[in-house]
């Protein structure tokens, strides 16, 4: 795993300006660092490195191609490299100077082109590849978003990419304004979505795509190679016909396959443990396949109504890995989030960041790649919320949507400024389909903490009703498009590579994801049970008891902390009257009455965080340009 940059039309500077964005995600590659740049300075490439496969010099980059036609850089792992390198050698003839799958990539998009490569490979990843003859550099991110990457035009034509927002905004001159449209989004979900950023002219690439950008460097192409909305759309329609224990048994198959690959690493590889269904089957299975003893981590609260550790380790003793955690105290926790503008380089305030950041931090002193069980909840129908909204959907569509509609508004007005129980159901009796309804749970409880702008929609808010017949179904795609990919494997991504480890996700192998499509919905959630399918693998190698216990979750108790703690002082700093006039951006008086509500109401609402968030960024970023 490594971090990528790179800059189009930045004749002037453009090493200074490069080794700047380098050094901006030094913490993605601490191990080496390179630039490359074509003959006219046009298009110049960046690296950082976290060795990982062929640690030695064969494996830097920026890497060209043995024909010198191609210049690559990429942050990532192919985990079928081996697979690819062996057909380039078969069919091509191709002679490798090592064992880095950084090569194989390259060998192959010159031998193969972009398009199939991209369709054979199997990995997470984003990189960047030149083409000298046609002066086309394209970008192309993996298939389900594991990997960021960054692009967009600042001072005009000139084009740049990166892994992190860091790297852009240190260019010289970045002056690129705030993206006011992406503010409400921001503030109803606690995220910024692709293909958006926090800076106008600068975007996100979205999961299985790729970017092509030719000379004059001044307008760029996207196009798909893979979609996951196609791949349920496709699953759905040619369902697995086996058996539970069938589905059982070849869920198992490929989740093994994807996680004896992802173990593949020249350097010491471990897995994050839980008490959960997700990590808990993780590491089985790399037990299952291991001949030596995995290594597990866990963290801890001393506070036991936060605290699931001594599940986590149960069943790491169980399974005979060989288990680090660690108990974390508050002000552990709290120290933390100072330094989280930093890691996200733009708004982010899922705060379960806190404990992935300690977890991975605590993680790194022993080993350089951690598993994680993060995609089951999705894959497999995990929340609680799909059951629910289905629930709540199937009573509320009973009441004609003409009699509904006009009832729904007259409640919003009534409960206007009373965001209650009122508000709720205000909101969800207007629903027109269970996807609009999932859609309104999420901005029951907002407020109009954003002024007034052009909002930027989200593919959430393009999704096609009753794309899916089973109506949870509809719900879990919508969260892999755009919960999953920017907010959950975000965090992880962040957390992880802000000290430098990288982490690996079996369960969104290609294989896997398109065999969860396959499955009926029975399989995953029936009789209350959620992610059954992965249950019945999970207790081929964990007894019932040990993961059917009451889950407690790793919570941080923010509506404590922020009133209670030396923590409020700096959120008064943050939400200071005339620093927010002076930003012009957010709305004083509805910021002043959530706070208010909570410190002398006790009322705590999540666009708290959201906003604390925004701005501690704020005040990141503006440190930022006066460095």
């Amino acid at each position: 795993m490594c971090g990528i940059a790179g800059l189009c039309n930045w004749k002037d500077g453009w090493k200074q300006n490069i080794e700047k964005m380098n050094e901006a995600m030094r913490y993605r590659g601490p191990d080496a660092s390179g630039i490359w740049a074509s003959d006219d300075h046009r298009v110049v490439l960046g690296h950082r490195r976290l060795s990982i496969m062929d640690l030695t010099p064969s494996g830097s980059q920026p890497m060209e191609s043995r024909d010198t036609r191609y210049v690559l850089v990429f942050n990532g792992e192919i985990y079928n490299h081996q697979a690819i390198r062996e057909r380039l050698v078969r069919e091509k003839g191709t002679v490798f100077g090592g064992t880095s799958d950084t090569e194989v990539l390259l060998e192959a998009l010159s031998a193969y082109g972009a398009q199939e490569t991209l369709r054979m490979i199997k990995g997470m990843f984003a990189f960047a590849v030149y083409d000298k003859e046609e002066r086309t550099l394209l970008l192309a991110r993996d298939r389900v978003g594991e990997k960021p990457l960054y692009y967009g035009f600042v001072g005009g034509r000139r084009f740049v990419f990166a892994s992190d927002l860091n790297s852009i905004a240190a260019l010289d001159g970045f002056d690129n304004a705030v993206n006011r449209g992406v503010l409400q989004q921001y503030f109803r979900y606690g995220y910024i979505a692709a293909p958006y950023s926090i800076y106008e002219n600068i975007y996100k690439l979205q999961p299985g795509k790729y970017l092509t950008i030719r000379d004059p460097y001044d307008r760029f192409d996207i196009q798909t190679y893979w979609s996951i909305q196609d791949a349920a759309v496709y699953g759905q329609n040619h369902p697995f016909t086996g058996s539970e224990e069938e589905a059982a048994e070849e869920l198992e198959r490929l989740l093994k396959d994807s996680v004896r690959s992802q173990m593949i690493a020249d350097v010491p590889v471990g897995a994050f443990l839980s008490a959960g269904i997700d990590s808990s089957t993780v590491v089985s299975l790399m037990q299952s396949v291991s001949s030596r003893r995995v290594r597990s981590f866990t963290i801890g609260m001393w506070d036991e109504k936060f605290n699931e550790a001594h599940i986590a380790k149960e069943i790491a003793q169980h399974l005979g890995t060989e288990h680090t955690e660690l108990y974390i105290t508050e002000q552990d926790a709290q120290d933390v989030i100072p330094h989280l503008a930093r890691m996200f380089g733009e708004p982010f305030a899922d705060s379960s960041q806190i404990p992935t950041y300690l977890v991975s931090r605590m993680t790194r002193e022993h080993v350089k790649v951690a598993l994680s069980g993060d995609g089951g909840d999705e894959l497999f129908c995990g929340y609680g919320t799909y059951e629910s909204i289905d629930r709540i959907w199937k009573k509320t569509r009973q009441i004609p949507y003409g009699i509904r509609r006009p009832v729904s508004r007259l409640l919003r007005k009534a409960s206007a400024g009373n965001k209650g129980a009122l508000a709720v159901r205000a909101e969800l009796l207007g629903a027109g389909s269970i996807e609009d309804m999932y859609l309104r749970s999420e901005i029951s409880e907002g407020f109009a903490v954003a002024a007034p702008h052009a909002d930027c929609p989200t593919v959430m808010d393009t999704y096609p009703a009753g794309l899916l017949a089973e109506p949870q179904r509809n719900l879990m795609l919508m969260d892999l498009l755009m919960y999953h990919p920017d907010d959950i494997l975000n965090k992880v991504d962040r957390t992880a590579m802000s000290v430098s480890l990288e982490t690996r996700v079996p369960m969104l192998d290609k294989d896997v994801v398109e065999f969860a499509w396959t499955l009926p919905l029975s399989y995953c959630y029936k009789d209350g049970v959620t992610k059954k399918v992965l249950r019945d693998v999970l207790y081929r190698y964990v007894p019932r008891g040990l993961v059917e216990r009451p889950k407690t979750g790793f919570a941080i108790p923010l509506h404590k902390w922020l009133r209670e703690s030396r923590l409020r002082q700096w959120a008064e700093e943050l939400i200071d009257e005339k620093t927010l006039a002076g930003q012009g951006l957010l709305n004083t008086g509805v910021v002043k009455r959530l706070w208010e509500d909570y410190t002398e109401r006790g009322i705590w609402r999540a666009q708290i965080w959201y906003i604390l968030m925004f701005q501690e960024w704020m005040r990141y970023a503006q440190g930022q340009k006066t460095d």
